[in-house]
């Protein structure tokens, strides 16, 4: 049975509708998934699920709406059973703020409209990084970073591994923060005083050095790696595996997966999109969607269909 999935069309000014109309032109996920799209109408891309209508001259208050509305109903649509999971096209974060959303980015945002603690991973078939800290200044790390973090997000990603990519029994790694955790307290206290406690507590391994750690579970000796901050996590998966990585929340009541790479405004229009990315999460839900079918969970509802339904609008969240 193919996975039944929603899949937004992301910012409506960026590569979103061009990389939407490409996965479904795929004929893997053709296969493999029944997929509604939602998001505004005249986007460039048909829509199963209308959010309202894109206008140029709205700009980005109306583009980051449309973004925050498109999602807040597929989220709802995953709760109502009406899909198994979602697939996110990008989103520009500053444009979902200036349309009345006041997350940092999707991750964020599905916590909130769900309630669950979650984690960002990044994953591709050489590599798996879950970040502990995601969309903050590199200033507030040290005072963020937490032992209940570390321990949550550890959680988080062994249940993730077990449920979702169905690795009995998780190896994960924690990279430390500082250059050379900290060597022996010269460079900083963090890795041996809270993240070397934390990882012990939490029946992880680590911390290790960054410079090695990611290496190391590209050669197969980790299934993830949990990182301090966004950039040493997102450095390593991009450097590893851009443009086949995905991007998938943990710990939601449903699969989200998005590709690794933002709105791209710079190429829109061009027909220079590369929908490898947007491809592969949406293999990879549908991959999950499945798993989760054989272990007995909620099955995707591949009957039903995709053209537009009429139902009220969500509101903004606050």
């Amino acid at each position: 049975m193919k996975a039944r999935l929603a899949m937004t069309v992301g910012d409506p000014r960026g590569i979103g509708p061009e990389i939407v109309a490409k996965a479904l032109a795929d004929s893997r996920v053709g296969e493999r998934c029944d997929i509604v799209v939602v998001g505004p109408e005249e986007s460039g891309v048909g829509v199963g699920e209308s959010v309202g209508r894109w206008r140029a001259e709205g700009g980005p208050a109306l583009a980051g709406k449309l973004s925050g509305l498109a999602i807040e109903r597929a989220v709802q649509m995953c709760i109502a059973g009406d899909v198994s999971g979602i697939v996110t096209a990008p989103i520009d974060k500053s444009a979902l703020h200036a349309g009345g959303y006041d997350y940092p980015g999707h991750t964020e945002m599905l916590g909130h409209l769900t309630g669950a603690p979650v984690a960002m991973m990044l994953a591709s078939d050489k590599l798996r990084v879950v970040l502990a800290t995601t969309h903050i200044a590199l200033r507030d790390v040290p005072e963020n970073l937490t032992a209940d973090l570390i321990t949550q997000a550890a959680g988080i990603t062994r249940k993730g591994l077990k449920d979702w990519f169905g690795i009995a029994e998780p190896r994960i790694a924690l990279c430390a923060l500082n250059p050379h955790g900290g060597d022996g307290g010269r460079f900083g206290s963090e890795d041996s005083m809270l993240l070397a406690p934390a990882a012990r507590a939490a029946g992880i391994e680590g911390p290790f050095p960054a410079d090695t750690v990611f290496v190391r579970a590209m050669r197969g000796e980790f299934d993830a790696v949990i990182a301090p901050y966004h950039d040493v996590g997102m450095t390593a998966i991009k450097v590893a595996s851009f443009g086949s990585a995905v991007n998938v929340t943990l710990g939601l009541p449903f699969p989200r997966t998005s590709p690794d790479h933002g709105t791209a405004l710079d190429i829109v229009g061009l027909n220079r999109a590369d929908p490898s990315s947007m491809i592969a999460a949406t293999l990879l839900c549908a991959s999950i969607v499945a798993r989760g079918q054989s272990r007995g969970g909620r099955r995707p509802l591949a009957d039903r269909p995709t053209e537009t339904r009429s139902s009220a609008r969500p509101s903004r969240a606050q």
